[in-house]
């Protein structure tokens, strides 16, 4: 039978997931998995990775020997295993597992490797996201993914044996790999998708209102990151407000943080609008279904598109 190699003993995250994307591909699927340190076992074996000091992006795919250099395009992190899987295999995974073909399947393959590759990369070679002197202010070690496979090692001191080390490699690779697939699906159909309905009210931002500075969802989705990445791409300026419909078909209003992970926002709803709520609120507005405006100003609702639009047109 036609094997996939890699070192046996201790386990990490980048051959855990290297080797669960590698058998998500039909011709790889049924391949067996040998741990070993052996050169006669990888001789013997089809693909080896994150083991044997070789690197040819044929059949050996290991990043440990003291010359390797090699990157994903446009990025400076030293690759791991995952990310030699990834840059060789990536694309054929995604056409694989999505169905799609064409430029999309280039433009998720970037994003899979920004916002999840990368950082397993960079884990494996020991590269701080972090430069200089900081404070922490809070452990978060064991909330990040090469920490919890980590811990699946055998515990050392109860003398584990290989089969051990093996059984939870298994283990490894599955919650490795489990989390990758989410992260396909997720970037493969909610982003691409929350993406067109994002660039569809961009587009139509005059239609909302002559400031431009205004946008109507059609439908609720993640629409933060997309927002910011497209208004440099369309050249639109920025946005100060997204309208859009509740669960409950009311409406809101939302400010936009200064950036994804901002509690600041460019612009915030009318200060003297804030922590009120329904008759009050209405009065205030001008409008005859208000119903709250947060507290801090970053957030409110209506019972319609017009009445949030009045208090978008207003807070600007």
């Amino acid at each position: 039978m036609a094997k996939i190699c890699t070192h046996s003993g201790t386990f990490h995250a980048d051959e855990s997931l290297a080797v669960y994307m590698l058998r998500l591909l039909p011709k790889y699927s049924e391949y067996e998995l040998v741990r070993s340190r052996n050169p006669k076992d990888w001789e013997e074996s089809e693909i080896v990775v994150d083991v044997s000091g070789k690197y040819d992006g044929i059949k050996y795919f290991d990043h440990h020997q003291r010359e390797f250099d090699e990157t994903f395009p446009g990025y400076k992190t030293k690759l791991s295993s995952a990310g030699l899987i990834y840059k060789h295999f990536g694309k054929e995974i995604i056409q694989h597992k999505l169905g799609i073909t064409g430029d999309i399947v280039d433009v998720i393959y970037q994003k899979i490797y920004k916002e999840f590759i990368e950082s397993i990369d960079a884990n494996d070679n020991g590269i701080s996201k972090i430069e200089g002197d900081y404070e922490t202010k809070f452990n978060d070690k064991n909330l990040m993914l090469p920490s919890i496979i980590s811990n699946l090692n055998p515990i050392w001191y109860e003398e584990p044996t290989d089969e051990d080390f093996d059984k939870n490699f298994l283990k490894s690779s599955e919650l490795m790999g489990s989390v990758f697939e989410n992260i396909l699906n997720y970037y493969g159909k909610s982003w691409l998708k929350s993406k067109e309905i994002v660039q569809k009210s961009l587009e139509d931002r005059f239609n909302v209102d002559e400031s431009g500075k205004i946008i109507k969802l059609g439908n609720f989705c993640p629409w933060k990151d997309q927002l910011y990445s497209l208004e440099k791409e369309l050249n639109t300026g920025k946005i100060e407000f997204v309208l859009f419909q509740d669960s409950s078909s009311k409406w809101r209003i939302s400010t936009v943080p200064i950036n994804s992970g901002s509690f600041e926002f460019r612009q915030g709803i009318k200060s003297e609008w804030r922590g009120i709520r329904d008759e009050e609120l209405s009065k205030l507005v001008g409008i005859e279904d208000g119903i709250f405006v947060h507290a801090n100003g970053f957030i409110g609702g209506a019972g319609s598109f017009e009445s949030v639009l009045k208090m978008a047109k207003l807070s600007l």
